[in-house]
């Protein structure tokens, strides 16, 4: 379950990518809230997030890393 900020950069928030990014930019987002994860596009800071679900994102992070990843 996901919810939408339509102006993910008038948040306020708090953003940082992964320190397994690139320096291209081409990766996501994703801020500290409590009860929420925003999540949005490094290439489209002004653009919308997803605000996940502690629980969901737990899963999504935790099936990223699994065996069938690769990571």
């Amino acid at each position: 379950m996901s919810e939408h900020y339509p102006n993910a950069g008038a948040t306020g928030f708090d953003w940082w990518k992964s320190s397994y990014s690139s320096g291209d930019q081409s990766c996501v987002e994703v801020a500290k809230v409590p009860g929420v994860v925003p999540v949005r596009d490094s290439k489209s800071p002004q653009g919308p997030a997803l605000a996940f679900a502690p629980h969901a994102w737990s899963q999504f992070i935790a099936t990223v890393r699994s065996p069938e990843f690769g990571v």
